[in-house]
C-alpha cells in the first residue's frame, strides 16, 4: 500500500511539474511530450484523416488489379508525405499531391487536419509545383511573445518585427516593400509596433524623421535619434517640401551618375551607385495620419490638399531616391478625401490592428484579400499587440510585436544618437534635445507580451 502512495505521488508531482512546464515554458513542453505525442498520432492516423478530409485519390488501375487479385478492395491512396520533423513552435511535413489535387484543397481542410490531430493550427505552404508544406503549431505562439534569443541575420533595411502564427518572424523589409500603412484603435497595439520599428532602425544608419501634428507627443521621446521632426501642420508642410526637395536632388544624382561615361553602370535607383556615392536612406514616420486630412477652414482644406498631394508624391516615387514612409492613424476611410485612396495605393505594406470600425479594417486590407480585413475586426480587445499583417502579393497573417515600453525605445535612441547621419536639408528641423539628468536611471528590460 504504501508504494501504490509513493507511486501515485510522484505521479502527481510528474503531472503537475508538466502542467507548470507546459504555462511558463511551452517550447520545453513541447519538446518532451507535444512533439512525440503529435508525431505518434499523425503517423498512426494519418491514412485515415487525410479520406475522412477527402484529400484521398483513387487507387491507380495496376493497385486495383492487385486487390482484386488477392480478394480485397483498393483503398483510396493519401498524398506521399515525409517524416514529421519539429520545428521551435510545432512540426513540419512536407507533402507530394497527386495528380487532380490542388493547395486549395489542403487550405480548405485545415481546420480539420487542426482537430484531428489535436494541433493548435495547421498552415498550408506551397513549396513547389506538385509539393507542398504542411506546419503543424503546438501552442498559441502569439499569447506570450518574446524577442528573438538569437539575433537573426537581416539585410540592411530588413527589421523582424512580429512573430507570426506559424512561428516565423514577420520582417520588413524597405527594399521590397518600401512603403507601408499601420491602422489600430487606441490601446490596440500599434505604438508598440512603431516602437519596435523605431527601434530597430535606430540602430542602423538611416535618417529618422518624423510628422506628429500632435504636437510631437508620440514622437518626442525619440528626438535624440531623429534627424527632423515636425510636431505642427505648418512644420509638416515645410518639411514635406525639403523632402521632396530631397528626394528630386537624389534623382539628379542618380541621372549624373548613369551618364557618367562609357563605363558607368546604369541604374535607376539609388542602391545601383557606388557605395561612396550612395545617399543615406530616409525612412519618414507619419503620426495619425488623419490629422493631416482634418480641415476646419478653407485655408485649411488647400493646405491639407497640398500636403497630401506632397506625401503621395514621395510615395511614388520616393522608393528610387532611398526615401521610404511609414504611414500611422487610428482610423483610414475614403470620407477622408480623394487623396486617402490614392495614398493607400502605394502603401503596399498593410498593418491593420483592433479598429473601431469595419471601413478602416476594408480600407487597409479589402483591397488585399478580404478574408484578411475580416480577421482585422475579430481581434479581440484583451490581445493587444495582435495585428493581421498584408502585402500586395495576396499574403495575410496574424503576427503580434513583443512589447517595449516607451523608455526602452527612448534609452536606445540615446545610445545610438551617433549613428544620426548628417543631412543638411533637414537641419533646421532637428529636434532640440534636452539635457540628461543627473539621477540614474535604472536599464529597463523588455517584457513580453501576455494574453
Amino acid at each position: 500500500m504504501t508504494d501504490a502512495l509513493w507511486i501515485l505521488l510522484l505521479a502527481l508531482l510528474v503531472a503537475a511539474a508538466l502542467a507548470v512546464v507546459r504555462r511558463r515554458l511551452p517550447v520545453l513542453f513541447w519538446w518532451l511530450v507535444g512533439y512525440p505525442a503529435v508525431t505518434l498520432r499523425v503517423l498512426a492516423t494519418y491514412r485515415a484523416t487525410m479520406d475522412a478530409c477527402g484529400l484521398t485519390v483513387p487507387a491507380s488501375a495496376m493497385r486495383r488489379a492487385t486487390a482484386r487479385m488477392v480478394g480485397r478492395q483498393a483503398a483510396p491512396v493519401p498524398p506521399r508525405h515525409s517524416l514529421p520533423l519539429p520545428t521551435g513552435s510545432g512540426l513540419v511535413m512536407r507533402l507530394r499531391m497527386a495528380a487532380g489535387q490542388a493547395p486549395e484543397d489542403f487550405n480548405a481542410s485545415a481546420d480539420r487536419l487542426r482537430h484531428a490531430w489535436g494541433a493548435h493550427a495547421v498552415h498550408v505552404r506551397p513549396t513547389k509545383p506538385g509539393r507542398l508544406e504542411l506546419r503543424l503549431v503546438g501552442w498559441d505562439v502569439l499569447a506570450d511573445v518574446r524577442p528573438p534569443r538569437r539575433r537573426l541575420r537581416t539585410e540592411p533595411l530588413t527589421l523582424p518585427l512580429a512573430l507570426r502564427e506559424d512561428g516565423h518572424w514577420h520582417v520588413r523589409d524597405f527594399r521590397t516593400v518600401p512603403h507601408e500603412l499601420i491602422l489600430g484603435a487606441t490601446q490596440s497595439g500599434k505604438s508598440v509596433y512603431l516602437r519596435n520599428l523605431l527601434c530597430g532602425l535606430a540602430r542602423q544608419p538611416v535618417a529618422l524623421v518624423g510628422i506628429d501634428c500632435k504636437w510631437g507627443v508620440e514622437l518626442a521621446p525619440f528626438a535624440p535619434r531623429l534627424s527632423a521632426l515636425a510636431d505642427t501642420p505648418d512644420r509638416a508642410n515645410d518639411l514635406l517640401d525639403v523632402l521632396v526637395e530631397e528626394m528630386e536632388a537624389r534623382f539628379r544624382l542618380i541621372g549624373m551618375r548613369g551618364g557618367a561615361g562609357p563605363d558607368a553602370v546604369l541604374t535607376s535607383d539609388v542602391w545601383g551607385l557606388p557605395e561612396k556615392a550612395r545617399p543615406v536612406p530616409v525612412v519618414v514616420v507619419v503620426d495619425e495620419v488623419a490629422e493631416l486630412f482634418l480641415a476646419a477652414s478653407k485655408d485649411d482644406e488647400k493646405r491639407w490638399d497640398v500636403m497630401v498631394t506632397k506625401l503621395i508624391r514621395l510615395a511614388q516615387l520616393g522608393r528610387a531616391a532611398g526615401i521610404y514612409l511609414e504611414v500611422c492613424g487610428q482610423r483610414f476611410g475614403a470620407e477622408l478625401g480623394k487623396g486617402a485612396t490614392m495614398l493607400r495605393a502605394q502603401l503596399t505594406g498593410r498593418v491593420c490592428h483592433r479598429v473601431n470600425d469595419e471601413t478602416s479594417a476594408n480600407m487597409a486590407l479589402g483591397d488585399i484579400a478580404p478574408e484578411a480585413a475580416l480577421a482585422a475586426t475579430r481581434i479581440p480587445a484583451e490581445r493587444p499587440g495582435v495585428a493581421v499583417v498584408g502585402d500586395s502579393s495576396g499574403g495575410w497573417s496574424r503576427v503580434r510585436s513583443p512589447h517595449l515600453t516607451l523608455e526602452d525605445v527612448a534609452a536606445v535612441c540615446r545610445d545610438t544618437s551617433g549613428l544620426m547621419p548628417v543631412l543638411p536639408r533637414l537641419e533646421a528641423f532637428r529636434p532640440v534635445v534636452a539635457e540628461p539628468s543627473a539621477v540614474p536611471v535604472a536599464q529597463p528590460a523588455t517584457r513580453p507580451v501576455t494574453g
